[in-house]
């Protein structure tokens, strides 16, 4: 056999390797762009020298300099951290000695001003604790910090985690009247708008965590979660938001609104980086008695359940209680289910016994105003001498013309609260908090075993967000009108996942209920539903900037 050899001359051997494509070296590697890279791509550059910590905490800083104080004002950020770029040139220089702290070295993120911080005041929206500062973190800012996020910031929260002194669960329109606190304003913070719609509010309580992820001013955020104060914000703000089983992550160093419910939550813009974050903040806390509940349920890594697919042969309950208020929102709803169908998933419509729609509201505030009363000092003992001890001197200081407190609304929920807040030892409340949440909780897994479902998925929210200025006449809250209490009544994880956008421009999500510790598993319906569908979108009132890109 004759083998034709291929001679080339030296000229135009050079000019052919000269057009092969050749690996770039890292200053030219792909730009990122802080609005949609994960936390793994953003390790991953800096890994390989192609930004710097320094870069992503200035893109985040332009953002909220172009936004928050000035533009639309979306008003998010209480306190600002002025050390943040000194800690990530601090971090850059370690990683470029070989030394990396966890999976979030130089990461940026934003806490609501309810988890202790040793060096930033904690206020929980009140001006009446301005610049009480901890004396520690909080024990899953700890583990944050460990793993090498920067906090960017402290943001605004519904003033006590909206519940801690408010009208919630009155019969009376006078009272509800009295009490109607605009959405998303705190009288240490003021009013913080929704980056979607600027006269629409951000949900509560977290809703200054929902709109500053939201609008991109950090990489995720934390919320903490009572009745809905994770998802709603996620929802109302199109966002990924999770609300943990109780007890998977502590609550040690978050003001309390009711320990029983509460339970704190990452927020971010996708599913991954939920995920990332669980991984650094979950597990038990010797402070925390209820994190013994996860001993033995703690993942290894919640990226590994992270897989396109994970839906198929999924049996998935849809809920059909919650809707029916709002066409466009529906219309959004129904286009999901119909998603969840094609990804392989099979679907089956219930709805909740009515007993339980009747009853959970009643328990929920039964548990959450009187535990308030009896939590909030036993936290106000840690801070110093001049701030408020009880929920009777919130009372009388907001009701004080003297003290200038600036909420005329929640003063008057401060005195409802203590006036109807039943003693931790009284029949009612011990019924409410033993036999109400078993009550929850029981007939959640006779659904999930009736149907045989692996999950249970819902319309977050009915309506998308809603104005900021609260209704003229309001009026007592409908039974059923929300899922939201059913996880935190019954203790179990609900996953938030944006699903589309109304005509008007207002995202709607989905929410995905699992039995107690079913986090990964709901974390991958939720990674396969959002890389199908990629259905988040950045605000329009805070677009794109230049410097968002990384290169």
């Amino acid at each position: 056999m004759t083998v034709t050899r291929l001679r080339l001359p030296l000229a135009r051997l050079l000019f052919v390797l000269l057009l092969l494509p050749l690996p770039l070296p890292a200053a030219y590697a792909a730009p990122l762009n802080i609005e949609t890279a994960t936390v793994a791509e953003l390790e991953a550059a800096m890994a390989k020298g192609s930004i710097t910590s320094e870069q992503l905490v200035r893109a985040y800083q332009a953002r909220i300099a172009a936004y928050d104080q000035q533009g639309p004002t979306i008003n998010t950020v209480i306190s600002a951290n002025s050390r943040a770029l000194d800690e990530a040139r601090q971090l850059d220089r370690e990683r470029r000695v070989g030394t990396v702290r966890g999976p979030l070295h130089g990461i940026p993120i934003v806490l609501k001003d309810n988890f202790d911080t040793f060096d930033l005041p904690t206020t929980a929206g009140s001006s009446l604790l301005a610049g009480s500062l901890p004396p520690d973190d909080a024990f899953v800012v700890r583990k944050l910090r460990a793993a090498g996020a920067i906090i960017l910031a402290k943001v605004n929260l519904s003033e006590f985690a909206a519940g801690g002194g408010s009208v919630g669960g009155a019969r009376d329109p006078a009272v509800l009247k009295a009490g109607r606190v605009p959405n998303g304003y705190s009288s240490m913070g003021g009013q913080t708008r929704n980056p979607h719609a600027l006269d629409y509010g951000p949900s509560g309580s977290s809703g200054g965590t929902g709109a500053a992820i939201a609008a991109a001013f950090a990489q995720f955020g934390l919320g903490s979660d009572t009745r809905s104060s994770v998802r709603g914000p996620s929802s109302v703000n199109g966002i990924v938001g999770l609300k943990p089983s109780n007890g998977l992550l502590s609550r040690d160093g978050i003001v309390p609104l009711a320990l029983s419910l509460d339970t704190a939550g990452p927020m971010a813009r996708s599913v991954a980086d939920i995920a990332v974050a669980l991984n650094v903040m979950a597990g038990v806390d010797p402070a925390d008695a209820m994190t013994q509940r996860a001993e033995g349920h703690v993942e290894k890594d919640y990226r590994a359940f992270l897989k396109r697919g994970a839906l198929r042969g999924a049996r998935i309950g849809i809920a059909r209680d919650f809707g029916g208020q709002d066409a466009a929102v529906d219309a959004v709803f129904e286009r999901a289910v119909a998603s969840l169908k094609a990804l392989g998933a099979t679907t089956l419509d219930f709805r909740y016994p009515s007993f339980l729609l009747a009853a959970k509201d009643d328990i929920y505030f039964t548990i959450t105003q009187s535990e308030f009363k009896a939590q909030i000092a036993d936290y106000l003992k840690t801070t110093a001498p001049q701030y408020p001890k009880t929920l009777d001197d919130l009372v009388r200081l907001a009701n004080d013309p003297k003290t200038g407190y600036p909420s005329p609304e929640k003063a008057y929920g401060f005195k409802y609260t203590a006036a109807v807040a039943l003693d931790l030892d009284d029949p009612v409340y011990l019924t409410a908090r033993d036999q109400g949440m078993a009550l929850v909780k029981a007939t959640v897994d006779a659904m999930l075993q009736k149907y045989g479902l692996d999950a249970i998925v819902y319309l977050s929210v009915a309506t998308a967000a809603t104005p900021i200025a609260p209704p003229a006449d309001p009026q007592p809250g409908k039974p059923g009108a929300s899922a939201f209490d059913i996880s935190n009544l019954s203790g179990y994880p609900d996953l938030v996942v944006p699903a589309g956008m109304t005509p008007a421009g207002l995202p709607v999500s989905i929410s995905i209920l699992g039995p107690a510790f079913s986090e990964g598993r709901l974390l991958g319906y939720g990674y396969d539903f959002e890389q199908a569908t990629h259905a988040r979108r950045l605000p329009k009132y805070t677009p794109a900037l230049a410097t968002d890109t990384l290169r």
